[in-house]
Order: C-alpha cells, then sequence, then structure tokens
C-alpha cells in the first residue's frame, strides 16, 4: 500500500487531527517523460495553513479528499525522463504520498557537495531564497541600520537576521523561548533578542532599537508588529512575509497601521518566493557562497515517520520548532 495525507475537512480555526487523515492508496507507475519517487523528508510550512481554506489566494486550496502537497526531497526509484536516474536524490513541490509520479522536467537534482540534501528544502531552498530577496530586495539594508525580524527562529527568520549581520546592520530579533533567545544572541549573533512571551515588546523594543527601525522583516504580523510600527524611522522598509498570528484567527483585527505609515514614509510591500522565480539563480548563488565560507548557519528540527507530518506541521502554530521544520521519512538508498 501507499500511504497518503488528505484534507478532510477545512478548519476554521486552529487545524487538528480532525482535518487530516492518512490514507492507504495504490503506488502508481511512472508514464513516459515521469519518474516514480519515494519521499525521504517532508517540508512543513506556515503558508500551506492558507491552503486549507477554499478562499482566493497566490496559490489554489488544497482539495478536500485529496493529498495535500508542499516540498519534499525524493529518491528516483524508477525514470522514465532522460537526465534523471534511478538513485538520484531529487528536490520539488509533490503529494504528501509515500510513492508518487512526477514530471521529470519538475524537479531538481540535489547536489549534495553543497551540503546535506535536507538544505535544498531550507537554507538552499524555499526559506533561504524567501529571507533572501525580502531583505535585499524589498527590504535593502544599508550599513548601520537596524533590522527587526519577527518570527527570528524559524526557517526564514534566521536567515534573515544572519543576513543582517553580513551586511553590517544592527540586528533585533523576536521569538518565543528562552532557548530560542540564547540561540539568537549566542549562535547568531543578533544585537538583542526578545521573548515576546514573557517580556513587554513595545518596551523591548524600544530599548532594543534605540535608534528607531529602518527595516521590518515580518513573519508574524499581529501584536508584535502592532508595537514595530511605532518605532519606523523616515523611508523605512517592511517587508511582510508572514502573518502566522492571524492564520487560525477567522477575521483578526487590530490597531490601525496607516498614520505610521504616513509619518515615517515608509514602504510596506507583501510579497512570497515565487514572485522572484525568474532570478532564484542569483539568490541560490549569494546563498550557497555565504554557507561555503561558513558566514550562514542553519538549525533543522526533524521529526520521523511519515504517520508524524501531521504532527510537525500542527507544532508550527505552537512554535515548538528551531529553524527549519522537516519530516524524515526514509533513508536514501545510497548515503
Amino acid at each position: 500500500m501507499n500511504k497518503e495525507i488528505h484534507l478532510v475537512k477545512r478548519p476554521e480555526g486552529t487545524p487538528t487531527d480532525e482535518h487530516i487523515q492518512i490514507v492507504n492508496g495504490e503506488k502508481p507507475s511512472p508514464a513516459e517523460g515521469e519518474v516514480l519517487v519515494q519521499l525521504l523528508y517532508v517540508s512543513v510550512d506556515p503558508y500551506m495553513r492558507g491552503r486549507m481554506n477554499d478562499t482566493k489566494s497566490y496559490i489554489p486550496p488544497f482539495a478536500l479528499n485529496e493529498p495535500m502537497a508542499g516540498g519534499v526531497v525524493a529518491e528516483i526509484v524508477e525514470s522514465k525522463y532522460d537526465g534523471l536516474n534511478e538513485g538520484d536524490i531529487v528536490t520539488g513541490m509533490l503529494p504528501w504520498k509515500e510513492f508518487s509520479t512526477a514530471q521529470g522536467d519538475q524537479l531538481r537534482k540535489v547536489d549534495p557537495a553543497l551540503g546535506p540534501i535536507t538544505y535544498s528544502l531550507g537554507i538552499l531552498g524555499m526559506p533561504g531564497l524567501t529571507a533572501y530577496f525580502g531583505l535585499m530586495d524589498i527590504g535593502q539594508p544599508k550599513e548601520g541600520e537596524t533590522i527587526v525580524v519577527s518570527g527570528a527562529a524559524g526557517a526564514v527568520g534566521t536567515v534573515v537576521a544572519q543576513i543582517g549581520k553580513i551586511v553590517g546592520c544592527r540586528v533585533v530579533g523576536i521569538a518565543g523561548t528562552d532557548d530560542k533567545i540564547d540561540y539568537l544572541k549566542n549562535t547568531l549573533q543578533v544585537d538583542e533578542a526578545i521573548n515576546y512571551k514573557t517580556e513587554n515588546v513595545a518596551d523591548a523594543l524600544e530599548k532594543a532599537c534605540p535608534d528607531g527601525v529602518d527595516v521590518y522583516f515580518d513573519n508574524v504580523g499581529g501584536d508584535i508588529s502592532d508595537a514595530v510600527y511605532p518605532l519606523l524611522n523616515k523611508f523605512a522598509r517592511i517587508a511582510q512575509c508572514g502573518a502566522i498570528a492571524s492564520y487560525n484567527v477567522p477575521n483578526d483585527q487590530g490597531p490601525r497601521m496607516q498614520m505610521h505609515l504616513i509619518k515615517s514614509s515608509a514602504l510596506i510591500k507583501g510579497f512570497t518566493v515565487g514572485d522572484y522565480q525568474d532570478r532564484f539563480q542569483e539568490g541560490f548563488q549569494h546563498l550557497s557562497k555565504w554557507v561555503q565560507e561558513g558566514k550562514l548557519t542553519y538549525e533543522e528540527t526533524i521529526q520521523e515517520g511519515f504517520e508524524n507530518i501531521p504532527n510537525a506541521f500542527f507544532g508550527l502554530f505552537t512554535g515548538e520548532n528551531l529553524g527549519k521544520q522537516l519530516v524524515k521519512v526514509n533513508e536514501p538508498s545510497q548515503k
């Protein structure tokens, strides 16, 4: 049998086991131009919560009673596509199925010389590229400026914080546990780190940002962002990457931000990494260079077992992960 993870009910608040079900399907066979792959690692990401809603967005919603999907690392077990062979490790957007078929030209071969194969789902994949383009293209940081990063201990936030230091900025990270604060300060060497669960964020930000905020990389939204807006400097830039504080809160409302934007002449731009698809190679070159030079480090939180994919996904909304949250399904046949 071939295990699959289906969305069976659309959540109105926080998703739970009643919304996702593991079912048994049949193992498929590849047609010409396709490959059969076996899952090795699965990426779970906050944006998937939006795909559980039947609403218009930048990406289609998950269909009910069909497999959910996302970024994966997989091994080819049978190929009918020139250029990919049995045993090759590939990455792409694939359904949550132990075995699945895919068009060969929709997959990218993973180069193990650049680091662990899981990096293609993290620092050398979607989260790393999101951090790079959001900060460098929208944030446009200048040496000596102050960058605030919400969700700073997550997959994207950790990369943003490090790039901020690479380009010579003062970096203030916001996270939700003492362990994450310790990691930000002592491993990533941010200038200040704020625990939003134990500190008054507005007061802590005023102390941490005595010269105001020039760049805000927002992964969270909600009350944390409400505390940042009054500190925006003239011509500040806000890269609006995520709003996880609101994903499970229907009709979420908050303070109005328009006056703060007007007073500071600030720019706010929402984005997804897909907006930069034609520039991925540029971002990849910078990220891989910094990794090879030891300027970028990366943390992964890895659960094991196909059946634990839903739990890993749910954990994103309670902040259980440090860095990138992955699920290991299988070992490669050749290490």
